[in-house]
């Protein structure tokens, strides 16, 4: 059991540094806990070294004294100079080959990371593991969260990177080549997960199919779709938040924050 909820919670940050023999690199991770109790649920946020820019510390102190969500640990994962190739979906780089490293960066998370947390924390379990990221980082999230279930049951994906194609426009591209589209359709499998999605209106402007909706939007929807269709539910098993002006950066999802926050760990 955990104890009572004090008047106030405060979050502390402190930083872990792994020594990854996967990445080659050494990666710093930012931790936000409190002093106050014990963590009940585990964030990893891709893209940690922006957590400032997020405001996250602040809009964390805010969700507790409104008693609104679980005491967490979130773990802000910064990343290295290699983002473009860390970040993307395991084992399928893009058109331009980007993308070359996520399978290491997602055996990182588990074999490197998740154990280094349990031994910082003296934990082996959470009541909720949820993974999360920005642009790219959204979409790593949720690569490496739909072949982990058996770790992760939320994830959640701000301006998510859902573009990532096999193959470029000039070269005959269809809405068949989006890679995370292709990987849920295509999966034998419909992991145990809950998803929040989020774009905004200003993510970008391009519109490559010309119907008057931006590729983010489009890319998103259809997403969702493929979800769907493989037998997810709406709104039980995805949450779908459209920001009407909101744009491609630290200050949009600062404002969405608290709203997959309490999603992923009210109540």
């Amino acid at each position: 059991m955990y104890t009572a909820w004090p008047e106030t919670m405060t979050v502390t940050e402190t930083s872990l540094h792994i020594a990854s023999a996967l990445l080659n690199r050494e990666v710093k991770c930012t931790l936000y806990s409190t002093d106050d109790i014990a963590p009940q649920s585990l964030l990893l946020l891709n893209d940690g070294q922006d957590a400032g820019n997020l405001k996250l510390k602040e809009i964390l102190e805010f969700q507790y004294e409104r008693s609104g969500i679980d005491p967490l640990l979130v773990v802000a994962i910064h990343a290295g100079e290699e983002r473009i190739q860390e970040y993307g979906v395991a084992d399928q780089p893009d058109f331009k080959m980007r993308g070359s490293k996520a399978g290491l960066y997602a055996r990182f998370i588990v074999e490197e990371l998740l154990p280094a947390i349990y031994l910082e924390t003296g934990l082996q379990a959470f009541k909720t593991t949820a993974y999360a990221g920005f642009s790219l980082g959204g979409l790593s999230a949720f690569d490496i969260a739909w072949n982990r279930a058996d770790v992760f049951n939320k994830v959640g994906v701000f301006s998510g990177s859902f573009w990532w194609r096999s193959k470029d426009l000039a070269d005959g591209y269809t809405d068949m080549d989006r890679i995370a589209h292709q990987m849920v359709r295509e999966s034998a499998n419909k992991p145990e997960l809950k998803f929040w999605l989020q774009t905004g209106t200003l993510d970008e402007t391009a519109d490559r199919n010309k119907n008057g909706i931006i590729d983010s939007i489009d890319d998103t929807i259809d997403f969702v779709k493929e979800l769907e269709a493989k037998g997810y539910m709406r709104p039980s098993d995805i949450q779908y938040l459209e920001m009407v002006g909101g744009e491609h950066n630290a200050a949009t999802w600062a404002k969405a924050m608290p709203k997959f926050l309490c999603w992923a760990f009210s109540g």
